[in-house]
């Protein structure tokens, strides 16, 4: 699942692994307290998808400070189960780590930018290939670190889906070898790594990816994997300031009747200057609102089975005529009509 929107944007989740290692390298907060996504009520929330080019600066940060190899193998440190959201949880939780890695790739955009990285699995007699693709130049060293972590976070999985250490047969990295990977090899739990290939991969024996997985129970898999394409779906790509306004008005804490004064000391700013900021981008105050209250109320007629009373109380509306007349004038239908995609 890719959605063209969410191109150029990650999750909050994985933003988050990022920024902990960069602070723990030293990396002062004033070099990357102002990059976009970066603000507390965009970084805890898992509905904010974060630029891609934020997470690009962090690791160019820490890049200062230690080789690439070295951060590859901090920022899998920093990734324990759970730290990537639903998506750690579709490889641990499938009937063998062969059926999870297939769903995390699947659902790879749940957690990285799919306009410049790729996630895929490849079965080849008695062996498995998982392969990370990124566009970015073999000497970007940034990009160097993200592909030899994916890999080591990938190896980290399986085992833990598993419930024991897999042993690669071998490592391929789209990167110039370092001056000493002593690192790498712990983090792949083997010698067997070749540099300067064309896709960076790791593969192993099928059957060890296809013992079952005593984590696993069934329907989980389906389950967890709605979740994750729902949490896709509904995340919020923060791309510019108007990504970031909207993001704070659809977190404001009273949804029914948010307030200028409300969303805009959220922000940190005054009502003036927030007004001047949404005129700068051909925008408005009432205009931002209605649209709001238009893409939650189809949200919840799409979603949920909530009476249509329910509804308007939720988004606002006096009762069920206001919110009839409302709909017909956003969709020329009736909530009815919208809700069974009439």
């Amino acid at each position: 699942m890719v959605l063209p929107d969410h191109q150029g944007t990650m999750s909050a989740a994985l933003t988050r692994v990022s920024m902990d290692t960069a602070r723990l390298l030293g990396v002062d907060a004033h070099e990357y307290v102002n990059l976009l996504g970066l603000a507390p009520e965009q970084l805890d929330d898992d509905g904010c998808r974060v630029p891609s080019a934020t997470n690009i600066r962090l690791a160019e940060l820490s890049i200062a400070r230690v080789p690439w190899n070295e951060l590859a193998v901090r920022l899998a440190s920093r990734s324990p189960i759970g730290s990537l959201g639903v998506w750690d949880y579709l490889i641990t939780s499938a009937a063998t780590p062969l059926e999870g890695i297939r769903e995390a790739s699947d659902l790879f955009a749940t957690v990285a930018d799919t306009g410049t990285d790729s996630l895929s699995v490849t079965v080849d007699g008695d062996h498995v290939t998982v392969s990370h693709t990124n566009r970015a130049d073999v000497g970007h060293e940034a990009a160097c670190a993200i592909r030899a972590f994916g890999l080591g976070l990938y190896r980290r999985r399986l085992c833990e889906a598993a419930a024991r250490d897999l042993v690669p047969l071998r490592v391929s990295l789209a990167t110039k070898a370092p001056h000493r990977h002593d690192n790498l090899i712990e983090l792949y739990g083997t010698r067997s790594i070749d540099f300067e290939a064309p896709v960076s991969s790791i593969t192993f024996l099928v059957s060890d990816l296809t013992v079952p997985n005593p984590l696993a129970q069934p329907g989980l898999s389906t389950v967890l994997r709605r979740h994750a394409e729902h949490t896709l779906t509904a995340a919020v790509p923060l791309h510019s300031w108007l990504d970031l306004f909207r993001s704070a008005l659809a977190s404001s804490p009273d949804q029914t009747a948010p307030t200028l004064a409300a969303v805009a000391r959220h922000m940190g700013l005054s009502t003036r200057t927030l007004q001047r900021r949404l005129d700068e981008h051909g925008t408005s105050w009432s205009r931002e609102l209605e649209d709001g209250r238009r893409d939650h109320v189809t949200r919840l007629l799409h979603d949920t089975t909530l009476s249509i009373d329910a509804v308007a109380a939720r988004t606002g509306y006096a009762d069920a005529r206001a919110l009839r007349r409302a709909v017909r004038r956003w969709h020329g239908t009736t909530p009815a009509a919208l809700r069974h995609g009439a």
